[in-house]
């Protein structure tokens, strides 16, 4: 399939207009395809040829302005316009469209639970030509006017208010001017809750079997969701724009969610059928608030180009997370951005394949999708937070709302934005942005405390990098009162400009420094020797959990660059996390305990003693919360005590009584938790795995049952698993989650030597799957079946042929690229080297 470029996508603006589009999709034809039958209408305002993207199953007619087009001349996904003629055009496409099991295009589902199908769509990039015939690319904005028809009994949902108007057939009201991409479809027996907010409908979606799940959250759901939508109404003079505001949660989506205006689309994991933590509900929330940002940052105003990606996601992160926490009870959710989403970041910004949040060249459409990634995301939302520090909210306010006035409707660029910024301050904002967002790689920090008269000291900050920063500097006491010796209170906080112009008197020797105290900007902070001892004592006494948020990151990030030694972070867990107070740092830590200092950083050898500290640390927590005060925390703990055990008897008692003393109760998530587990360790068969399927047919008990038989230390199993992966036959290949379940239990440190000979195969045969099924599996194939556990220089060896010989298509070749990166980062700090 021939991917868009800029220079296409810029010679095809300046020659048309798109007005509408009429499309009819029949989704009655059967199990495979479904029909698409598409009327543009446009205007060629010279004389030129130029081409429509479509991906059909079967091309059965084109026509325009009533003259025939013979299909035979789409060359893959394109159709060529010869001789267009200034003027009005119709054109008409009548065809066949295959439903999709990778999440991209029309995906199909059929929930296992109980034998429903659903349908929905995800357009993104370039995906709207496998629905329907376009000009597919973000700067031809038109009204769309959809119609489906539907089998008997199901629902469709689209962009705007939809009604039944017989024999299956639904309409959709016409659509504002939209971006292609931004069309959405979804269809089937959906279980619904529907209300009104501000004289707008507001409704949300889940399949049938999920529905008790939905409406015991729903109360909550519409809460944060009217919340959201009260408090950007405050912030933005420009309204809502669309008709009304459905929330659908679909099954196998990639993505957390999506934005299309009117009709979000979410990860159905969201609709909780198993105990989750406080900050997981706020996780919910937070995409909630993202993806309505978006409403007005890309759905009213729209990137140009695929350049301005971070136009759309910086700026819902950003406005995710600050108005989550001025508007609804979750008012620390910028501690799980830090402790979470900023890590993200900060590791895509220090590999080879690391981009400016705003570069200037993205060539083509398979460039672009590259750059959703932590940098698009976090980055740029910590770039955001970091220009509100220096610019003031007012004014960073007053500048949206500016570009919102100029642009609505239609489409925006970098310059268009900064132009915007600048008419509502007399600050350089040009400048901020050519050192924030057309840069790479992450400043670095260091304080330098010198000692001056009278037993006063001042601070001096050491400056790896070329961004300005404005940070608070946090000064901690030891509290003269606590007899344990544990807790620091601040002194005073204060801010600077980084690069200082002259050092920051401080009085006295602080206990304890922390640079970028409250983690306004983004960077890597050090401690001077006295406050790193300090911490190794007192970190858990640090009173705010957004300074110990930015103490962990600091302790992750000297790990990852060799200066930390791996056994000293998971000392200072230990130390540590049972006095912790914040779900989202307790998760936080135990993650990368967890994920990579034991199953990566640390050689084989030493990998038991690290599981044993580990066990050592839940079972604390687990003691501590015996009262059942703070369940939240005690999930969190008996989740990471079964990841890490390294003997099955207690977890294998926990799933026979069917709960851990004391509570909670094993649900479905820990149940199946507990069977992976005991899969690795060998204490499981198939037997017991059926038997557990059996119990949980659901979807989610199909994906328990995939990583469970992946993960048994056998070798057929093995060989099962890596054909289901693998494999060419196109009638049994796996959807997009059975694909990513069965490749999360193939690889587990426990069985290197079994799985030591697939470390080869996985280069030769992921080029191959990629080749063929494309970017969403070849992602997958990248990010969950990379044997992440085989550290060593041969495997590295291996992946470095494979980039340069192998010839992966983009998505591969950059998820491989990446992984090999962090491979290498994980051989540096085993042997000690610094980065």
């Amino acid at each position: 399939m021939s991917v868009l470029t800029r220079n296409e996508a810029q010679t095809r603006a300046q020659l048309l207009d798109v007005h509408r589009y009429t499309i009819e999709l029949d989704l009655t034809t059967g199990d495979e395809t479904f029909d698409s039958r598409t009327v543009i209408a446009f205007t060629a305002r010279t004389d030129a040829d130029t081409f429509v993207e479509v991906k059909p199953a079967e091309l059965r007619s084109v026509t325009l302005d009533g003259r025939p087009l013979d299909p035979e001349t789409l060359d893959g996904n394109r159709l060529p316009l010869k001789g267009l003629a200034a003027g009005d055009h119709e054109l008409r496409i009548d065809a066949a469209m295959r439903y999709s099991r990778t999440g991209e295009g029309m995906h199909r589902f059929t929930d296992p639970t109980d034998g429903e199908t659903y349908v929905y769509t995800q357009l993104f990039m370039e995906d709207v030509q496998r629905v329907f015939a376009a000009f597919d690319q973000p700067d031809l904005k038109a009204v769309f006017e959809l119609s489906v028809t539907a089998p008997e009994g199901w629902s469709v949902l689209a962009n705007g208010r939809t009604e039944h108007t017989g024999d299956g057939r639904w309409q959709a009201t016409p659509t504002p001017l939209i971006s292609t991409y931004l069309v959405a479809v979804a269809a089937g027996p959906w279980h619904s809750v529907r209300t009104e907010h501000r004289d707008l409908p507001f409704g949300l979606h889940c399949r049938r079997s999920l529905a008790p799940y939905l409406d015991t959250d729903a109360d909550e759901l519409f809460q944060v969701t009217r919340q959201c939508f009260d408090r950007f109404h405050e912030k933005f003079d420009e309204p809502y724009p669309f008709d009304s505001y459905d929330q659908a949660f679909v099954p196998e989506f990639n993505a957390g969610a999506m934005e299309n205006p009117g009709l979000v689309t979410f990860r159905d994991e969201f609709v909780y059928r198993s105990a989750v933590t406080d900050t997981e509900r706020q996780t919910r929330a937070m995409v909630i608030a993202h993806e309505m940002a978006h409403m007005w940052f890309g759905d009213l105003v729209t990137l140009r180009w695929w350049d301005d990606i971070w136009l759309n996601e910086s700026f819902a992160e950003y406005m995710g997370y600050q108005t989550l926490a001025e508007a609804t009870r979750f008012t620390d959710t910028w501690v799980d951005f830090g402790v979470a989403r900023k890590a993200w970041g900060y590791e895509a910004d220090q590999r080879p394949s690391t981009h400016p949040v705003a570069p200037e060249n993205v060539h083509d459409t398979a460039s672009a999708m590259l750059n959703f990634d932590g940098i698009s995301y976090a980055k740029g939302a910590s770039a955001l937070r970091q220009l509100v520090a220096w610019l003031g909210e007012k004014d960073f306010l007053a500048g949206i709302n500016t570009h919102f006035e100029r642009h609505k409707f239609a489409n925006a660029t970098l310059a268009d934005f900064i132009d915007s910024l600048a008419s509502a301050t007399d600050r350089d904002v040009h400048a901020w942005a050519d050192s924030w967002l057309r840069t790479t790689g992450v400043d670095t920090l260091t304080p330098q405390i010198a000692p001056g008269d009278n037993g006063t000291y001042s601070l001096t900050v050491d400056h790896a990098g070329s961004r300005p920063h404005r940070v608070a500097v946090g000064l901690y006491d030891q509290d003269l009162g606590d007899d344990e010796g544990r807790h620091l209170t601040l002194r005073r906080r204060l801010e600077i400009d980084v690069p200082q112009s002259t050092p920051l008197p401080i009085g006295k020797r602080p206990a304890l420094l922390v640079l970028n105290d409250g983690d306004l900007t983004y960077a890597k902070v050090r401690f001077d020797a006295e406050s790193f001892t300090t911490l190794r004592e007192r970190l858990s006494g640090l009173p705010d959990p957004l300074t110990r948020a930015v103490v962990w990151n600091a302790l992750r990030d000297a790990v990852r660059d060799g200066e930390l030694a791996a056994t000293a972070y998971l000392e200072a867990a230990r130390a540590h996390l049972p006095r912790e107070t914040d779900l989202a740092v307790v998760q936080g830590v135990l993650a990368f305990a967890v994920g990579q200092v034991t199953d990566r950083y640390l050689p084989a050898e030493e990998r038991p003693a690290a599981l044993a500290t580990l066990s050592a640390l839940c079972r604390d927590l687990i003691r501590r919360t015996e009262d059942g005060d703070n369940p939240g925390l005690r999930l969190i703990a008996v989740r990471h005590f079964i990841s890490v055990a390294a003997h099955p008897d207690t977890i294998a008692a926990w799933l026979a009584d069917g709960t851990v003393p004391g509570g909670p109760e094993l649900d479905p998530e820990l149940r199946w938790r507990v069977m992976g587990r005991l899969a690795v360790l060998g204490a499981v068969d198939e037997a017991a795995i059926a038997a557990e399927l059996e119990r949980d047919q659901s979807a989610s008990g199909q994906e328990g049952a995939a990583r469970c038989r992946a993960a048994l230390p056998d070798e057929e199993a093995k060989a099962r698993a890596w054909e289901a992966l693998f494999t060419t036959d196109e009638s049994s290949d796996l959807s997009n989650y059975l694909f990513t379940a069965t490749a999360m239990g193939f690889w587990q440190p426990e069985q290197a030597d079994l799985v030591s000979p697939y470390v080869a195969r996985f280069y030769k045969d992921s080029v191959a799957l990629a080749a063929r099924r494309g970017p969403a599996i070849a992602e997958a194939a990248g990010r969950y079946a990379f044997p992440v556990h085989a550290v060593d220089a041969e495997a590295l060896r291996l992946g470095e042929e494979c980039l340069r010989d192998g010839d992966p298509i983009p998505a591969l070749r950059r998820r491989l690229a990446d992984q090999l990166d962090d491979l290498a980062r994980a051989l540096r700090v085993r042997e000690g080297r610094t980065h």
